[in-house]
């Protein structure tokens, strides 16, 4: 449901919040679920826009689907309907759907053919298949592109095992190579692979369903081709996105959370990058404690230089959170660069923090330096729209911290990554009304 979100700003968050499942993984193991025609259980599942989307797309397909309360679902994909894959209507859910372009390679590995639209999904800049149709086309299918239909096939009469050198750490092109691999003839090996919690998580579950793979949390998959999967149930990890936006929320509004079940053992370098922009963190046993600070100040390098924070593949940081680190620089005491290495329109959304008074040069589109301004002078409420999930929760955290109320319009980009997110943070404290 797209909508405005009113945020009347200067509230403190306290209490307690546990962390959704993980939407990117659940994007890949929902799509997964193709791959076998026996019953598949996937519990964990965050309620939101993307991954529903999702379910509701798998079901025109011909998956049996039985909702077992909103985070637990039964598929059951026996009687696929490939037909529906020429369909306008599936044109039209998938197009807007960038996830949905993961049941490509279990199609393909199932079935031998596969159609799809050109998705959709963020405004975040180019985001390139290529590295998709290489690893199909790497295993022996066919490629064809229709640029008037603006549609792709992948077709093969059998799928061999390959040796495959990805051009990129892509996490979807490595879930839809990998997933086309599983009963593939023969070994295939995956280098440079992504290997992201997500990718591991996939990993286990096609293992649980009776995969070989070899290599699992590296970037060096070897994948054992097998005749057949069968069912499984899979347990969705907690979002890790997730977990960073609340540590930034907690920590620009001054305010003393918990995040409860945080997963922190599959974190990476999340917790140390949060520490350098100063934030105080307590971890115990699962549980993030961000405990209430007037002033954070980001260290320098060991020669006085200015702190870069930069996304990488894993295990450096993941982009998804730099718009956070971003808007929660402008509140530490010294200064920062955020470069944005993936993505070139993610920063674009920076202009709307200028005019609420944060000190931001926009270097290029991969760059921006921000000075601190170590909480002296708060933020000045404003009326924004919402460009893309990862922005959009930036000027909500943005806003939160703000003097005065602001306005967020388009906030089903925000809803399309984090449930129910307007309700758990009022039971923080948060005064968000949604219109």
């Amino acid at each position: 449901m797209s909508g405005t979100f009113r945020i009347e700003g200067g509230h403190p968050l306290n209490g307690t919040i546990t962390p959704q499942g993980a939407k990117n993984e659940a994007l890949q193991v929902l799509c997964a679920t193709l791959l076998t025609q026996e019953e598949v259980v996937i519990d964990n599942i965050p309620d939101i826009l993307d991954v529903n989307n999702l379910i509701d797309l798998l079901g025109c397909m011909g998956v049996k689907v039985w909702r077992e309360g909103r985070h637990k679902c039964h598929f059951q994909a026996e009687n696929v309907n490939l037909e529906y894959l020429q369909s306008d209507d599936f044109k039209r859910r998938a197009s807007s759907l960038r996830g949905s372009i993961m049941i490509m390679g279990p199609l393909l590995a199932r079935f031998g053919k596969a159609h799809f639209p050109k998705p959709g999904g963020d405004k975040i800049g180019r985001r390139r298949l290529d590295t998709h149709f290489y690893g199909f086309t790497r295993l022996g299918a066919k490629f064809d592109y229709d640029n008037g239909q603006v549609f792709y096939t992948v077709e093969a009469d059998e799928l061999k095992g390959a040796y495959i050198l990805l051009d990129e750490a892509s996490v979807t092109g490595t879930a839809n190579t990998l997933m086309a691999a599983v009963m593939a003839k023969g070994d295939t090996t995956i280098y440079n692979a992504a290997c992201e919690p997500y990718l591991q998580q996939l990993c286990k579950m096609l293992v649980s369903m009776g995969a070989k793979i070899d290599g699992i949390g590296s970037n060096l998959l070897t994948i054992h081709g097998v005749e057949s999967l069968g069912g499984c149930h899979h347990s969705i990890w907690p979002d890790m996105i997730e977990v960073g936006s609340f540590i930034g929320m907690a920590a620009m509004t001054g305010g003393d959370v918990t995040i409860k079940d945080a997963g922190v053992r599959h974190l990476g370098i999340i917790p140390l990058a949060f520490e350098r922009m100063g934030i105080s963190l307590e971890i115990n046993g699962d549980d993030i404690r961000v405990p209430s600070q007037k002033h954070y100040a980001i260290e320098s390098f060991i020669d006085g230089s200015i702190m870069t924070v930069a996304d990488a593949p894993w295990p450096g940081l993941t982009p998804d959170l730099l718009s956070v680190f971003l808007v929660l620089a402008t509140q530490a005491k010294g200064s920062v660069l955020i470069h944005q290495k993936m993505f070139e329109s993610r920063l674009f959304f920076v202009d709307k923090l200028i005019d609420m008074g944060a000190q931001i040069i926009l270097c290029d589109p991969h760059r921006a330096t921000v000075i601190g301004l170590n909480n002296e002078t708060r933020l000045r409420a404003t009326t924004m729209t919402s460009p893309d999930i990862r922005a959009g929760v930036a000027l909500l955290i943005a806003a939160l911290s703000a003097h005065g109320v602001s306005t967020i319009h388009n906030i089903e980009q925000i809803d399309r990554g984090y449930q129910y997110i307007d309700k758990r943070l009022n039971d923080l404290g948060a005064v968000i009304t949604r219109i």
